[in-house]
């Protein structure tokens, strides 16, 4: 009798466990999130696998998140914001070299909503895959700002540098 009871019990916690499905996370990839709102924040680590892998495919090494250049572009895609309009790299490079960076280079854009589309739009402006392919680079830098009424809504910074 104990044994009946006993195996009636499993059946019936087997049949429990059967009767709910257990619910599968729908967690969009971060490299799709839109970045067109206001507490939005580009995920560099994401973003520095995507350029990485990139750049492994092209015979090139890893990139590491540089604490350093990550402040410098969160600064410069606000100011972006702030302005409302897209800074020179050019001046961003020049800076970065003047704080003691190494063979700084840099993608500046605005109005993509997502990395994958950042990303997607550099790697097919000969000038911006440069900078994804830079031979010398070893570290980055990635970041974000939104501006709600902006016909761009979303500016991007890409910063990257060798080792010193």
């Amino acid at each position: 009798m104990k044994h009946l009871a006993l195996t009636g019990l499993a059946v019936l916690g087997l049949a429990a466990c059967q009767s709910q499905p257990r619910p599968v996370a729908n967690r969009t990839p971060s490299f799709y999130l839109s970045m067109a709102k206001a507490d939005a924040v580009v995920d560099a680590a994401a973003a520095r696998d995507m350029i990485s892998a990139y750049r492994r495919n092209n015979g090139l090494g890893p990139l590491t998140i540089d604490p350093g250049l990550q402040a410098a572009a969160e600064a410069e895609a606000n100011a972006m914001a702030g302005a409302d309009k897209p800074s020179s790299a050019d001046a961003l490079k020049a800076r970065l070299a003047a704080s003691g960076f190494k063979a700084p280079a840099a993608n500046l854009s605005a109005g993509y909503h997502t990395v994958a589309e950042a990303f997607s739009g550099w790697r097919e402006s000969p000038q911006h895959n440069r900078v994804l392919l830079d031979p010398r680079a070893t570290r980055i830098g990635i970041a974000t700002a939104y501006r709600p009424n902006s016909k761009y809504k979303v500016y991007w910074v890409l910063a990257v540098a060798a080792d010193s």
